[in-house]
């Protein structure tokens, strides 16, 4: 079977987290979209990733896959996810002779040469050993990603490890640094990089021989675990949009039953998926802290602006370069219709009159001050000692429901009429939830 891609191990880490291992072997690879078969061999591959991520840390620190996919509530602020990232897109070879390079370059100084004879004497007996093209383009792009540097002099140039944060640093400051790390990914988007770096930070404090014991100071509740996963294609949108390019991918819509499907490549096995292929000019991303969803809003020649859930895209790839005329063009419908849109809805204008109550009893008017925060274009039309009214015109009334509902009793929904009853309708379906029988 042809090498599957990586958003093959995304949906399933998905579907593992979100179905708390509900799902038989058979029920997890029929809503898939794969074989039984690749079902057992992508839960091998995950463990040997897991494997190779913790092999650095002491024997009772390590971590089985059943442990690392385990949900913990209050585990959050270790993101059991994104472990699969240290192995994205790299096969067994690259993996090898990337440690062995780094390895021998965090002792001391080494050229090119004396790295290709370091390669020839560790790499394992059933590896390819590199040639001198492929060693420098590795060094190529290690010092492009700013994990080593190029040492001052002439040829031949010797590189080193770049490891100056963790050097220069004392140990109380590089737990300051941890603990801003360890916020900011934790509360702001996007959070990969900000989860490598305080990864690294914390192996570095780990490894440290202070006497003093690193204790994670901090635990996060409000975490969305598909917020990682989801932007493994962020950054790939993220360069077609700049670059002006258009995108293909496979969708799979959050109505279907399947969220992925294997890469067919022998004709006499094909069969069709419930996925459709799209083919898009990327105009903007759009993120939905409330929920944690990433959206790819976009042109298509056929339907117009389109929109999509992040996690339903697989297979992405980058085609043509469009004009800048043609991307500003597009830009710039997108724009009209999201303009009065709560997040990316694009239906029938309505005007929305909500009524919200000052807190009893509260030295502090949050509901006040969230609704000035969070409230975006709306304004605030009436006051009183009890209470005051919010207007908002938005793009329907779908997106903005869950914001006002938050609210609780010290929100009424005024206007429209049909919102207000519907608002009302749900507040007593809620209501026969908490019913005595």
């Amino acid at each position: 079977m042809a090498r599957e891609s990586f958003d093959k191990e995304i949906q399933f880490l998905r579907m593992l987290v979100l179905t708390s291992g509900a799902y038989s072997r058979q029920q997890f690879a029929e809503r898939l979209g794969i074989s039984v078969h690749t079902y057992d061999k992508t839960i091998r591959r995950l463990k040997e990733i897991v494997h190779t991520v913790y092999q650095q840390l002491p024997q009772e620190q390590s971590k089985e896959f059943a442990e690392t996919l385990r949900f913990n509530y209050y585990e959050s602020a270790d993101p059991m996810l994104l472990f699969l990232y240290r192995a994205k897109s790299l096969k067994d070879s690259e993996t090898y002779r990337l440690s062995l390079l780094l390895t021998a370059m965090q002792q001391e100084p080494m050229t090119a040469m004396a790295l290709l004879d370091r390669c020839n004497e560790q790499m394992p007996a059933d590896l390819p050993l590199p040639d001198e093209k492929t060693l420098r383009s590795d060094l190529k792009y290690l010092e492009e990603v700013g994990v080593i540097r190029r040492e001052a002099g002439g040829r031949p140039y010797r590189y080193r490890l770049q490891d100056d944060l963790l050097q220069e640093l004392s140990y109380d400051e590089l737990i300051d640094l941890y603990d801003f790390a360890d916020v900011m990914s934790n509360t702001q988007v996007p959070s990969v990089q900000g989860y490598l770096l305080r990864d690294m930070l914390k192996k570095a404090l780990m490894q440290s021989e202070t006497e003093s014991a690193f204790i994670t100071p901090f635990l996060y509740k409000y975490h969305y675990p598909s917020r990682i996963l989801d932007e493994a294609h962020f950054h790939t949108l993220l360069q077609a949009i700049r670059q002006r390019r258009l995108v293909s991918f496979l969708y799979f819509s959050p109505k279907t039953h399947k969220s992925y499907a294997s890469k067919n490549t022998n004709p006499l096995f094909e069969r069709e998926t419930s996925g459709k292929q799209q083919l898009l000019l990327p105009v903007k991303v759009v993120y939905d802290h409330q929920y944690g969803r990433w959206y790819l809003l976009g042109s298509t020649a056929q339907f117009g602006v389109k929109k999509y859930r992040m996690e339903g895209i697989t297979q992405i790839e980058e085609g043509e370069a469009v004009s800048e005329e043609l991307f500003a063009t597009k830009q710039k419908a997108l724009e009209e219709q999201i303009q009065y849109s709560w997040l990316i809805d694009t239906g029938r204008r309505v005007m929305v009159r909500a009524r919200f109550y000052h807190p009893e009893n509260s030295k502090s008017n949050f509901v006040k001050e969230r609704v000035l925060l969070q409230g975006q274009w709306g304004r605030i039309t009436e006051e009183d000692d009890n209470s005051f009214v919010y207007e908002i015109e938005v793009n329907g009334t779908t997106e903005i429901k869950p914001w006002l509902r938050s609210f609780g009793s010290s929100c009424e929904v005024l206007e429209p009429s049909h919102f207000r009853k519907e608002m009302i309708e749900e507040w007593k379906e809620i209501l026969t939830y908490y019913e005595s029988f």
